[in-house]
């Protein structure tokens, strides 16, 4: 049975599916057609209330993804079969795939694993939801081996690229927010500075030092010491961030990105003493370039976290999961927080292996429930995490309050 995901229907492997998850999804979307309730979704289970976030989970993007993935490998028997590198950023979906004989190319980190030069016009390369540079592209159709055809990239990515490429037609250089090392902004980056030059920033602190370029404050000689590998062939400091506009990789923290394009625009206002009036002869009004869903799951645990009173929260997704991790973030400026990429993880009602986001560190932590009469949950997952593991936790824990049947009240509802 296809994966109902908005207007479109996704033939996701049935092992993904969660009775339980698309019982509450459908319950809410009737309740709640134009998306404008953001409250959490209550399991009241007695001694344990979760509180679930109302968006969260797979996205169209990754839904996509998984159909092409999965079709592609029942339309090839017998055919080498190849993904650039990870799918999407959850370990299950990228096991399964190497469990049906699929092979990476690269690590996430764009590091070989697989010789490129043993790839034949016969093999099939998918590429992943993250999409690829233009460089990667070409080496693939000079082998004969057409990349159109089994394109996972996701739309929202492709949004980005081609609003990167209107404002370049503009005269515009571009400002990308984005982890440089992640698959998205390493193709985000390649797509951009084919039209434009085109320069990378991480984070708030990188964006404040590549203002000082911009205003003199820093000896221009410098920025190519600072912003080694961040920045497009040929970059001119002293000339390429005169006119600018700012887009982001999908999966960032959208107060973040609004904050660095905020920043960049009030110091250019400052530096070339410019107007609301013409503003726009230096600062492209490039918009919000988050994904829906990004944006729609971060919203939802904001929302959770200001009218909600919880013990703890839990997130679970892929560990190199940026839409994930920043959800972690979002969590734990209020709550004790635990990031998990699946119920195995929950080893008992005293102890769990809890991910650091920051220094990909896995601890036990023991006593994360605390004893008390009713324990409150605040529950969410990152976009690349199917239903059934979110499903499987819920179960988890419910089974450490011997509380597992009343789960049964929400499937049929």
């Amino acid at each position: 049975m296809p994966y109902l995901c908005g207007m479109k229907q996704f033939n996701v492997p049935v092992g993904y599916r969660s009775p339980l998850i698309a019982g509450i999804k459908q319950k809410r979307k009737e309740q709640d057609k134009l998306k404008k309730d953001f409250t959490p979704t209550l399991l009241d289970l007695g001694p344990l209330q979760i509180f679930l976030a109302r968006h969260f989970g797979f996205c169209y993007g990754v839904e996509n993804a998984i159909e092409i993935a999965f079709r592609t490998i029942e339309e090839n028997p017998g055919k080498r079969i190849f993904l650039l590198s990870e799918m999407i950023h959850n370990p299950q979906v990228n096991a399964d795939l190497l469990s049906k004989g699929v092979q990476f190319l690269q690590d996430t980190k764009g590091n070989e694993l697989i010789s490129l030069d043993s790839l034949t016009a016969e093999d099939v390369v998918i590429i992943p939801a993250f999409g690829t540079t233009l460089e990667m592209e070409a080496l693939l159709s000079a082998k004969g081996i057409p990349t159109e055809k089994y394109n996972t990239t996701c739309p929202f990515v492709e949004k980005v690229w081609n609003r990167s490429e209107q404002i370049a037609a503009k005269g515009y250089s571009i400002v990308v927010h984005g982890k440089p090392q992640h698959e998205e902004t390493r193709a985000t980056f390649s797509h951009a500075s084919h039209h434009t030059p085109t320069v990378v920033v991480n984070d708030m602190n990188e964006t404040i030092e590549l203002a000082k370029y911009i205003t003199g404050e820093k000896k221009s000689t410098d920025f190519y010491t600072e912003f080694a590998g961040r920045f497009s062939t040929g970059f001119n400091i002293e000339t390429d961030l005169q006119r600018i506009g700012v887009v982001n990789q999908t999966t960032q923290l959208a107060s973040d990105t609004q904050a660095i394009s905020d920043y960049l625009k009030s110091v250019f206002i400052r530096h070339f003493q410019l107007t609301a009036a013409n503003i726009a002869e230096r600062f492209a009004d490039t918009r919000d370039t988050l994904c829906y869903a990004t944006n729609d799951n971060q919203t939802a645990v904001t929302g959770m976290l200001a009218n909600t009173t919880a013990d703890l929260a839990i997130v679970i997704g892929g560990y190199n999961s940026s839409n994930s991790s920043h959800l972690v973030e979002l969590c734990e400026e209020k709550l004790p927080t635990y990031f998990i990429d699946a119920a195995d993880k929950l080893i008992s009602k005293t102890t769990i292996l809890n991910r650091n986001w920051r220094t990909k560190e896995q601890t036990t932590v023991e006593h994360y429930l605390p004893e008390k009469d009713t324990v409150r949950i605040l529950m969410t997952s990152g976009a690349s995490c199917p239903d059934a593991v979110v499903e499987s936790t819920i179960r988890k824990l419910a089974s450490f309050y011997g509380v597992e049947e009343r789960l049964e009240t929400y499937i049929s509802a």
